[in-house]
Order: C-alpha cells, then structure tokens, then sequence
C-alpha cells in the first residue's frame, strides 16, 4: 500500500506509459524533472550503502532529494485486471530461474 514508482527520463514525459505503469502495479508513479536521473539514482543508492552500516533506511539517506511530484495514479478495477497476470508472470519467472533449460517452452 506504500509502494509509488518514481519514472525519470525520457519516457516520465509520456503520461499514457506512466498510466500502464501506474495501473499495472496500482501504485502511483512520481515523476522527478532532472538530467541524469540513473546517474542520480545511483548517488544515492551509494549514499545508501555509505550509512546503511547504521541502519539508515534508503528512504532517510534520500530525505533532501527534490520531492517528486504526482504524476498518475492507478485506474478504478485496473488492479483486479493486472493481479492475476502479475502473479502468473512471477511464476513464470521463477520457472525460468530455477529451470532454465525450461525458458525455451
């Protein structure tokens, strides 16, 4: 129920990817205007592993980032469309990471 998407580059300029997203996961996608958003990202996931040692949750190492602001938020009855493919596509996974010779199928 915490769950948010935070979209970056250039496809958080396209509202019709940030719905599928945001009703596929029924969370609400954020968007943040930056340049260099993976080279962001990974400045604060090191950040992250700088204090984590102190257990300093990812979500207060990140505390002074700009705020992302609201972008989409999920679609009515989307999650009851999406919640049984989210559960077979993580079964499918599985199969492929503990039977690879399977993926073929």
């Amino acid at each position: 129920p915490r769950t948010r998407i935070l979209a970056t580059g250039g496809a958080s300029h396209n509202t019709k990817i940030l719905q599928v997203l945001s009703d596929v996961f029924n969370a609400p996608v954020f968007t943040i205007d930056t340049a260099n958003s993976a080279c962001l990202g990974s400045a604060y996931r090191a950040i992250h592993g700088l204090v984590a040692e102190r257990n300093v949750s990812l979500a207060d190492a990140v505390k002074l980032a700009p705020e992302p602001r609201l972008a989409v938020t999920p679609t009515p009855g989307a999650e009851e469309l999406y919640r049984p493919l989210l559960k077979r596509y993580a079964e499918l996974e599985q199969k492929v990471i503990y039977n690879p010779a399977s993926s073929c199928l």
